[in-house]
């Protein structure tokens, strides 16, 4: 079969891998996006975005477009808003060249060719790439191939929906947040008619049907809010079954990041793929905001600088030195977030009228202010190559 030659392969749509594209395309440098389904990938419904992933959307020039769109959260000095990933997705496709992603594309091993990679997708066709980026989630193909072991169930599940109300939901712009036992709610304004909601929760063996059908989670969610406003219960009973998920929590162990091979040669992962976490900070789609801006930057000066007498060999070791540049840049911060973040889960999703009591009364002012608005804080820095 015919061998397709591409300079760059990225293989994900999702939030890392087609911000890394269009800050490619920002540059001038042309990518190819591999991504296993048929169209964008929704699930989650939508994610918090905090300072540091509107630094990046300024970055890659989408920022604006999106904040109409969305309202501005109570965050004190942090812009916060709760970002409908659709429209998110579409923001980035819509600002990309036309077929720069090819749907239907299920990559299904790699291997090496000299200074290039042979990428195999289950259609049967191959592309020989100079650069191999993968933005593949947590059960990330290029991620298996760099080394790294298989994101850890954390011992939670998620289940997350939106509600579309008819009229203005009357939750203005504030994000509301329940405990009780071993479970916690959220409840996130997007814009003046949309809600987006989370329960997470430590399945028993008895939960394990809950999975099965949204009805199941629905119940299973009214059951288990507690003592809850009304017009927060609300949202879930008129929440169309269609718009509920419910998925296993997963993060990679942070020490894989110390160790593990975030890049090799022209092959590096991004996202999900590198640095899973649970949600409880609310910075996984922000860090993949970030990972995009920084990962173009890092390679952009591959394709843009003009090589010396060694042809493609000098242009294969600028290319590994960007990547790199790029795995030093984000190995701490992808540490500190996962970490964190694994942390703030464990404080939160306690059980037990001491934990509760330190949670409450301790713990929630330190977790705030020293931690989540610490970390929001990151400055991923401009697009341009200095």
């Amino acid at each position: 079969m015919e061998v397709v030659e591409e300079d760059i392969v990225i293989v994900g749509a999702g939030i890392a891998g087609l911000t890394t594209a269009l800050g490619l395309h920002r540059l001038g440098i042309r990518s190819l996006v591999l991504e296993s389904s048929e169209f964008l990938r929704v699930t989650g419904f939508a994610f918090t975005t905090w300072t540091n992933a509107w630094r990046a959307l300024d970055a890659i020039g989408i920022g604006d477009s999106l904040r109409r769109q969305h309202n501005l959260l109570n965050g004190g000095e942090h812009e916060v808003r709760c970002v409908r990933r659709k429209l998110l997705l579409e923001a980035l496709e819509k600002k990309l060249p036309i077929g720069t992603i090819k749907y239907s594309s299920k990559v299904v091993s790699i291997e090496e060719s000299g200074c290039f990679k042979l990428v195999h997708v289950a259609d049967g066709s191959v592309l020989r790439t100079k650069v191999l980026i993968g933005c593949d989630g947590v059960n990330s193909v290029v991620a298996k191939w760099l080394g790294f072991n298989k994101a850890a169930f954390v011992g939670r599940s998620a289940i997350r929906g939106y509600a579309d109300f008819k009229g203005s939901h009357g939750f203005g712009t504030t994000f509301l947040q329940f405990f009780g036992n071993g479970v916690r709610s959220g409840f996130l304004p997007c814009n003046d008619t949309t809600v987006y909601w989370f329960f997470t929760f430590t399945p028993s063996t008895q939960d394990k049907e809950v999975e099965e059908t949204p009805a199941k989670m629905k119940e299973f969610v009214l059951s288990k809010l507690g003592k809850v406003p009304d017009q927060v219960r609300a949202v879930v009973e008129i929440t169309e079954l269609d718009d509920i998920i419910c998925s296993p929590l997963r993060f990679r162990h942070p020490w894989d990041l110390l160790w593990g091979n975030i890049s090799k040669g022209s092959v590096c992962v991004a996202g999900d793929a590198l640095h899973p976490m649970t949600p409880d900070i609310g910075q996984g789609g922000c860090v993949a905001l970030e990972d995009g801006v920084v990962l173009a930057r890092c390679l952009g000066p591959a394709f843009t600088e003009k090589h010396s007498e060694g042809g493609e060999k000098d242009e294969y070791k600028k290319i590994e030195m960007g990547l790199k540049k790029f795995a030093r840049e984000r190995r701490w911060r992808g540490f500190e977030l996962i970490s964190t973040a694994y942390m703030v889960g464990v404080v939160q999703q306690s059980e037990g009228v001491v934990m509760n009591f330190l949670r409450d009364k301790i713990f929630a002012a330190f977790l705030a202010g020293l931690l989540l608005l610490k970390k929001a804080d990151f400055d991923c820095g401009k697009l341009c190559i200095s």
